[in-house]
């Protein structure tokens, strides 16, 4: 099953038209692991990963964000430190979203309350479902599984190799090597800076219990 946690691009909106968008540079750290939550964010423009670090300094990705896509969202509402970070991989904009904002726009607009709950249970469907990846399935499942989220109909996913070992918790020499089989068989093309996913029917096929 597919939990991703695309929403329609309008949903979000009202957060966008409310307060001035923030433009970052690829590579600015959003926010912090251990951080103080007070507001969360919609993704107007731009591709956002969210990751968390190890004491010792590993690294492992949890989810690419998206245009219309919000993130930060769990410790903001649960009043906790923050259990991830966050880093712009491009260009972005982004509209920070703090309490008043939330209740303003759910006072006017009410559909948006459940929209919200939907969308917490969404992140914690996808968490479990990166559980059952990383204790279960292969490694060749979880790079063609992780493709197929960044460009589930095809085309180009926007990511490097190292991206994707982190994401699927392997080393890059295995993730090369399994991009290496995919291409022979005519599955993906890699490239600079992504990957072209030239058949997801294949990728898709694979992914099947």
């Amino acid at each position: 099953m597919d939990f991703s946690l695309d929403f329609p691009a309008q949903l979000w909106e009202p957060f966008a038209r409310s307060r001035p968008s923030v433009r970052c540079s690829p590579g600015h750290l959003i926010y912090l692991q251990g951080a103080e939550a007070t507001c969360f964010y919609y993704l107007v423009r731009g591709r956002v990963k969210s990751f968390i670090q190890s004491e010792d300094g590993g690294e492992r990705a949890l989810h690419t964000y998206g245009p219309g896509s919000l993130f930060g969202e769990a410790s903001f509402f649960d009043e906790l430190p923050r259990v991830s970070s966050a880093v712009a991989l491009t260009s972005c904009e982004i509209v920070a979203i703090d309490r008043e904002l939330v209740t303003q726009q759910i006072r006017q607009n009410p559909e948006l309350a459940l929209a919200m709950l939907k969308y917490l249970a969404r992140t914690v469907r996808l968490l479990s479902e990166q559980v059952d990846q990383m204790a279960f399935r292969p490694a060749r499942w979880r790079v063609a599984r992780y493709l197929l989220a960044l460009a589930p109909t095809g085309g180009e996913a926007r990511c490097t190799q190292e991206d994707i070992a982190a994401a699927v918790s392997a080393s890059r020499v295995t993730v090369s090597r399994i991009l290496s089989s995919f291409a022979r068989q005519g599955w993906v093309r890699p490239g600079y800076g992504g990957i072209q996913v030239l058949a997801p029917g294949r990728l898709s096929e694979l992914c099947q219990p």
